[in-house]
């Protein structure tokens, strides 16, 4: 404990030694540094703590890279979160999957990629969470297997730093851009952040986790930004699944049912198709029938 040391340090200091985390130890060191004592006889001190939280930022930061690039496994659809520190994509995250992000005021809360799952009519799409741009935990190659990007912002300046940042990643995939925060914001500055948007011709919304405000939108955005199609299956005399065999336009029946079937299609003669490709309910067709969003199919084999 130096000599002459604040009231803040010395409470920062306590928490650091009681730290059972690197997080927690993160944030204790950044209390101390804050209520550094300023006089000459504190020089060394000064110069050891910060030297102490820069190793540390480098070790969590190497733990949470390589853990991130090993746990991530692309789903069927899959979406990323992408912007800049305390920009609310946490709190998006939160708010349209069953993850529990950690959320804080201060900058670089998220360390590592975190993933969450958003079910929305039927179908369940992957949402990760980048860190923060400019954070030494950011790995653009993720961005790679993405088949959409939200860009998070708080302003509208924002949007041409981030794409400056991107502009290297596979082009297909498609970029939605989500204006958070919205209700700090009165009518007249809503009106003139949605015309520079309309004007600038992008894919956008206005969202807010504190009112729901365009929450739901965005779900509605993120599923329609997918080339995918829904293909429910049943069983012939029961029920049909509640989730879709997620497929892209104009597949066949034989690629459902090897989809479901795990390689066993070549045991199906015919199936049974009620929908939007169907003539009539329950129509008998082959397997080089082309299927249709929201057909319901039944596989019959010999």
């Amino acid at each position: 404990m130096p000599i002459n040391a604040h009231p803040e340090y010395i409470e920062a200091e306590s928490k650091f030694h009681s730290a059972s985390t690197d997080d927690e130890r993160i944030l204790a060191l950044e209390e101390m540094i804050k209520h550094l004592p300023g006089h000459k006889g504190a020089e060394n001190l000064r110069k050891n703590i910060r030297t102490r939280y820069k190793k540390l930022k480098a070790e969590t930061a190497k733990k949470s890279k390589k853990a991130g690039k090993k746990g991530i496994k692309k789903g069927d659809m899959q979406a990323i979160l992408l912007g800049l520190t305390n920009s609310g994509k946490s709190s998006i995250l939160k708010a349209i999957t069953n993850a529990d992000p950690r959320i804080a005021s201060y900058g670089f809360t998220t360390t590592c990629p975190l993933q969450g799952t958003l079910s929305f009519k039927g179908c369940t799409i992957q949402i990760i969470d980048m860190p923060p741009i400019a954070s030494d935990n950011f790995d653009k190659s993720l961005l790679n297997s993405a088949d959409t990007i939200l860009i998070v912002i708080e302003k509208i300046h924002e949007i041409k730093s981030i794409q400056e940042s991107i502009k290297n990643i596979k082009e297909k995939a498609k970029i939605i851009i989500v204006f958070t925060k919205i209700d700090q914001h009165d009518a007249e500055t809503r009106r003139k952040i949605t015309a520079t948007l309309k004007t600038k011709k992008y894919n956008f919304i206005l969202t807010s986790v504190k009112t729901d405000e365009g929450i739901d939108e965005l779900k509605e955005k993120i599923l329609k930004s997918f080339n995918v199609i829904r293909v429910y299956t049943r069983q012939p005399g029961t029920r049909q699944d509640s989730v879709p065999v997620v497929m892209r336009p104009n597949s066949t029946l034989k690629q459902v049912a090897e989809k479901v079937l795990h390689g066993l299609s070549k045991n199906v003669t015919y199936a049974k198709i009620t929908g939007p490709s169907s003539k009539f309910k329950g129509q008998k067709v082959g397997l080089k029938h082309r299927v249709k969003d929201r057909d319901v199919v039944e596989f019959f084999t010999e």
